[in-house]
């Protein structure tokens, strides 16, 4: 699919479709608009007759900038999460509780301070688990027992390697807006 600039005969310019021959206002609201902008992002000037009008590009430009930012943030929201093989140990601070009492001391009023858990602690998951195993050819056979890796730790492996492909792929002015 290509699209090309159409000029109207009151000077009006419209996006014209080579599949489905129908023009398409440059209206971001419109939902063939981003369709167009999405192509220039993945095909660049080959979806295009000629050249991309420089208004069309810094659209698409745009629209990939957010959808990579979004994309950045959601994958270093998950790179921050604890580790479910390792766990995550228990903070304790020491705040302020409004209340004041008289240093003798210093001659001063000072805080009342309290210990206060700000992050709870998380016990890591079991490595490996057992499951039963069924013999499907012999449904009176005993099931066997197998020693597997801890699904929670294959499902956070792997969506920690998918996030950190997505940080290492992104642009750094992207991480730099971030």
């Amino acid at each position: 699919m290509t699209f090309s600039i159409n000029t109207g005969p009151i000077g009006g310019q419209t996006i014209v479709c080579s599949i489905y021959n129908h023009g398409i206002p440059f209206d971001p609201a419109n939902m063939d608009y981003q369709r167009i902008l999405d192509a220039i992002i993945l095909e660049g000037a080959d979806c295009f007759d000629g050249d991309i009008p420089a208004e069309l590009q810094a659209a698409a430009d745009t629209k990939q900038f957010a959808q990579q930012l979004s994309a950045y943030r959601i994958a270093t929201a998950r790179l921050a999460q604890y580790v479910v093989s390792v766990g995550r140990a228990e903070v304790v601070e020491s705040q302020a509780t409004g209340e004041q009492v008289w240093n003798e001391d210093t001659m001063d009023m000072v805080n009342v301070m309290a210990d206060v858990i700000t992050v709870t602690a998380i016990e890591a998951v079991e490595a490996t688990v057992t499951r039963l195993v069924y013999d499907e050819t012999d449904h009176m056979a005993e099931p066997t027992s197998e020693t597997i890796t801890n699904p929670l730790i294959t499902t956070d492996v792997s969506e920690r390697g998918t996030a950190q492909v997505t940080v290492d792929a992104t642009p750094q002015p992207v991480k730099d807006a971030a």
